[in-house]
C-alpha cells in the first residue's frame, strides 16, 4: 500500500471493524442507499440527527414575531436562552414572554413521563415531545435534557417562506436516542483551537443532539505537575474547565482522552523523560517502571482537576504494539505477557480513576488477548469495540460495555473521504456509508452504550472539514434507522448552512476529488527526510520504511544544444494532462465556493476554510499543468537552438523561467492565504508564546504528514521537496552560459 507509513493506523483500525467481505459492504451500501426519504423531509423539512417518531397533519404553522412563548421555566435556563438566541440569530425572529394572549403560543415545559419511551432510564429522560397544532405548540422534554433537545429540533424544523415568517409542519414528534453515550472526537495532536471556537463547536454538538466529547489533548494542556509537558498556550485549568462548563450547561461531558502507554512522544521526546521510554522508543513508555506510572497519573491527575463535573476519563491505551519490551521488564516478551502488562497497566489506571470518581473508557485492543478479557474491570467501556467475535463474547460475559466505534477521518490528506472513491480501479464506499453501516450492523452485537465518531488529526486536515461526517455519527447514534446517506447530506446542507443554497453536496464531492488527485498524484520514494521507523504493529524491526511525498521538477536543458530528457512530455504526461482538467474543474470549483459563501445563512467559515483547501489544490493541479506548459517552452527553446535562431532560443529560456517563478509566487500566495484563514479559530502551529518555544521531535515509531513540520508548511512540503527554486537557479546558469556561448547579452542572475 503506498504510504504505509502514514494509514497503519488506520488500516489497522479498518481491517479490525470492517471484518465483512467487500461485496458485503457493496450490498449494505446499496441497502441504505434504496431507502425511502422521510416523509418529513418529502415536506421540505430538515432535521438532524432524524427523529424517530414523527406523525404528521395536514398543513403548515406560519411562525411570525406575532407568537410568544410560555413556560414556569427561569429565562436563565439553558433551553429558553437557547431558543431565543437561536431564533434571533439564526432568523432574525424576537419572541416575547405571553401575556394574557392565548393565541399564537410556543409553551415549554419539563414532565417526567411526558414522553413514553419505553425506553431504560439514561435514554428516557432525554426523550421530549413537539406537538403543534393551529396557534399552539407545545414542546415537552422528560427532563430539562428532553426539553432542550426539543428545541433544537424545533429550531432546525423552522423553514422561511418568504413573506418574512416562517413555517413548521402541524403534527406530533416524539423522539429519543438509541445511544446513551454519543462520542465526537477532538483531536488536537497537531494544533490547538481558539476556546471561541470550541464553544463555538460545543453549540453545534449539542444541535445535533452529541453528549459527549473525546478530547485528545496531548500537549495542549499545561499539567501542571510537569509543566515541561505542555506546548506553549496549553489551555490553563482554568480555561480547560472553562470550556468543560460550556458543555456541561449543554448537557455535553468533555471527557478528557490522554494517550497513554503508547502514543506518548508528546512527552517522551523531552531529555527528561527519556529513561522512561520502552527500549529507547519515544513513542512508548515503559510498563516495567514505577515511576513511568507516577507520570502517567500526575498527568491523568492534573486533567481530572480541570475537567471537574465530567463522569468519564478515557484512557486511551490506542495501539500499544511494545507492552513489555523494556529491558527492565522480568518477564520474556510474548504475545501472552505483552497482554498482560497490558491488563496490568488497565486494572492500575482504573483503579486510580475509580478512586477519583471517573469511570474508565480505553481502546481494549491489540495486544490484549481474548483470554485475558476475563481480568479486567467489568465496568470498564472499550471505546473501540472489536471486531473479534470471540473478545465480545468474553466482555458480555465479563459484564462490560462497549462503545461502537466508527472513523470520519484517518489518514486522507486536505479533505476525507465522505463520499464512495476511485481506489485501484475499485469504487470504495466512503465514509458517510460506512458509518451508517457500523452502527446498524454492531448494534445488536456485545453490549453497546454508545458510538464514537473518531476524526483523526494525523494529515492535519482543518476540523471544519469533519462537519458532515460528525454530523452523520450524531444521526446514527441517536437513530440508528437512519435515512439514506443522500437525504442525510440534504439535511446536514439546509440544517448546518441555512437553506436556500444550492449544490453544496456537489461542492463537497468537488474538494472530495481535488483532494484525492492531489493526494495520489505524488510520488512516493524512501524518505530523505526521515529514517526507518522502530517498528510497526508487527513488532520492533518490522517494516518502517517512510516515504516522502515529491516530484522532480522539469527538465533542465543542458547549455550548448538545450536538449533535454522529456519529463513532463514524456514518463508524466498522463499526470500533466489529469492536472490540466482537474485545473479546470477547480476554477469552476472556487466560483461556486465563492457564491455559496455570498449565501449561506450560517457558518460561512466553514465554506472559507473549504475554499482555502480548494485554492491549495487548485495551485498544486496548475502546478503541474504548469511544468508540462514549461517544458514545452524549454522544447521550443531547443527548436529554436537547433535552427540557430540563438535570439529567441535565450528568450524562450528566460520565458521557461518566468512560468516557473509564478508558480513559485503562486505557491507562496495560496499558502498565506490558507494559513490566514485557519488561523482565523484556531492558534499557529508551533507557536511560541510568552519567550517558550515549541520543542519538536518527531515519534519514533509513526510518521503523521502533520507532524512533519513543527509549522503549518507540512502543507506544502512535498512542493517544496521538487526544488524549484534550485532549479530556477540552475536554469539561469543555462541561460547565461548560453548567452556567453552565443555572444548575446548575458540576462542577470536572479
Amino acid at each position: 500500500m503506498r504510504n504505509c507509513s502514514w494509514f497503519s493506523s488506520e488500516v489497522r483500525r479498518c481491517l479490525r471493524l470492517c471484518w465483512t467481505p467487500i461485496f458485503g459492504c457493496a450490498l449494505a451500501f446499496t441497502a441504505a442507499a434504496g431507502q425511502s426519504p422521510s416523509e418529513l423531509f418529502l415536506r421540505g423539512y430538515s432535521v438532524v440527527p432524524s427523529p424517530r417518531h414523527v406523525r404528521l397533519g395536514s398543513g403548515d404553522l406560519e411562525i411570525s414575531g406575532s407568537w410568544t412563548y410560555e413556560t414556569a421555566l427561569p429565562t436563565k435556563h439553558i433551553a429558553i436562552r437557547s431558543l431565543l438566541t437561536d431564533l434571533d440569530d439564526m432568523y432574525g425572529l424576537s419572541l416575547r414572554a405571553a401575556g394574557s394572549t392565548k393565541t399564537d403560543i410556543l409553551v415549554l415545559a419539563t414532565r417526567s413521563g411526558a414522553v413514553k419511551s419505553g425506553a431504560k432510564p439514561e435514554l428516557d429522560r432525554q426523550a421530549y415531545r413537539i406537538t403543534a397544532a393551529p396557534h399552539r405548540i407545545v414542546i415537552e422534554g422528560n427532563s430539562d435534557q428532553g426539553l432542550f433537545y426539543g428545541v433544537q429540533t424545533f429550531i432546525q424544523l423552522l423553514k422561511p417562506n418568504g413573506k418574512g415568517s416562517f413555517t413548521l409542519p402541524v403534527g406530533t414528534i416524539e423522539d429519543w436516542p438509541a445511544f446513551e453515550l454519543r462520542f465526537l472526537h477532538w483531536d488536537t495532536k497537531h494544533h490547538q483551537d481558539r476556546i471561541d471556537t470550541l464553544k463555538r463547536y460545543l453549540d453545534w454538538c449539542a444541535r445535533f443532539k452529541v453528549n459527549m466529547i473525546g478530547f485528545e489533548l496531548e500537549d495542549k494542556f499545561e499539567y501542571p505537575s510537569h509543566p515541561i509537558i505542555g506546548a506553549p498556550g496549553a489551555f490553563t485549568t482554568a480555561e480547560l474547565q472553562e470550556i468543560v462548563n460550556y458543555g456541561l450547561e449543554r448537557f455535553i461531558q468533555v471527557v478528557p482522552q490522554i494517550q497513554s502507554p503508547a502514543h506518548m512522544s508528546y512527552v517522551l521526546k523531552y531529555p527528561e523523560f527519556a529513561d522512561l521510554r520502552a527500549d529507547g522508543n519515544n513513542y512508548q513508555s515503559c510498563l516495567c517502571d514505577e515511576r513511568t506510572y507516577q507520570l502517567i497519573f500526575s498527568m491523568f491527575d492534573d486533567v481530572i482537576k480541570a475537567t471537574q463535573g465530567v463522569e468519564y476519563f478515557h484512557v486511551s491505551t490506542d495501539e500499544v504494539y511494545y507492552a513489555g519490551i523494556c529491558a527492565k521488564c522480568d518477564k520474556s516478551y510474548n504475545p501472552e505477557n505483552r497482554s498482560l502488562r497490558w491488563v496490568e497497566f488497565a486494572n492500575r489506571a482504573h483503579n486510580f480513576l475509580s478512586a477519583r470518581r471517573r469511570r474508565m473508557l480505553a481502546w481494549v485492543e491489540y495486544p490484549v488477548l481474548p483470554e485475558h478479557i476475563r481480568l479486567l474491570p467489568p465496568d470498564l467501556i472499550n471505546a473501540v469495540m472489536s471486531g473479534n467475535a470471540v473478545q465480545t463474547r468474553e466482555e458480555v460475559t465479563r459484564g462490560m460495555e462497549q462503545l461502537i466505534y466508527t472513523s470520519m477521518q484517518g489518514d486522507e490528506l486536505l479533505f476525507p473521504d465522505h463520499f464512495s472513491f476511485e481506489r485501484d480501479g475499485r469504487l470504495q464506499p466512503g465514509r458517510l456509508a460506512q458509518t451508517f453501516r457500523d452502527v446498524s450492523r454492531s448494534a445488536s452485537q456485545g453490549r453497546p452504550i454508545g458510538v464514537y465518531g473518531a476524526a483523526w488529526d494525523d494529515s492535519g486536515l482543518h476540523s471544519e472539514t469533519f462537519w458532515l461526517g460528525w454530523s452523520a455519527v450524531a444521526q446514527s447514534a441517536w437513530n440508528p434507522d437512519s435515512p439514506s446517506v443522500e437525504q442525510h447530506v440534504a439535511d446536514f446542507m439546509n440544517v448546518f448552512y441555512g437553506p436556500g443554497v444550492q449544490d453544496l453536496a456537489g461542492i463537497y464531492r468537488a474538494i472530495q476529488s481535488q483532494a484525492r488527485f492531489f493526494e495520489r498524484s505524488w510520488d512516493r520514494v524512501p524518505s530523505k527526510v526521515r529514517g526507518r521507523a522502530y517498528g510497526n504493529s508487527e513488532g520492533k524491526g518490522v517494516g518502517g520504511e517512510r516515504e516522502d511525498l515529491t516530484l522532480p521538477p522539469p527538465p533542465l536543458p543542458e547549455s550548448t544544444k538545450l536538449d533535454f530528457t522529456p519529463v513532463y512530455t514524456g514518463r508524466y504526461a498522463e499526470l500533466a494532462e489529469s492536472a490540466a482538467r482537474m485545473a479546470e474543474a477547480n476554477d469552476a470549483l472556487v466560483d461556486r465556493l465563492h457564491e455559496a459563501i455570498s449565501k449561506v445563512a450560517r457558518n460561512r467559515y466553514n465554506l472559507e476554510v473549504l475554499l482555502s483547501i480548494a485554492k491549495l489544490a487548485g495551485h498544486h493541479d496548475r502546478m503541474i499543468a504548469g511544468f508540462r506548459a514549461i517544458e514545452q517552452t524549454l522544447g521550443e527553446a531547443r527548436s529554436a537552438a537547433a535552427g540557430k535562431d540563438s535570439e529567441r532560443a535565450l528568450d524562450l529560456l528566460l520565458e521557461a523561467r518566468r512560468e516557473a517563478a509564478e508558480i513559485g509566487g503562486d505557491s507562496a500566495r495560496v499558502f498565506e492565504y490558507l494559513k490566514v484563514t485557519w488561523e482565523k479559530d484556531r492558534f499557529p502551529k508551533g507557536q511560541e508564546v510568552n519567550g517558550k518555544k515549541f520543542y519538536h521531535v518527531m515519534d519514533d515509531t509513526k510518521d503523521h504528514w502533520a507532524d512533519r513540520r513543527p509549522d503549518l508548511s507540512y502543507m506544502i512540503a512535498p512542493e517544496q521537496s521538487i526544488g524549484l527554486e534550485h532549479w530556477l537557479r540552475q536554469l539561469g546558469d543555462v541561460a547565461r552560459a548560453y548567452a556567453k556561448t552565443n555572444n548575446l547579452p548575458v540576462p542577470e542572475s536572479r
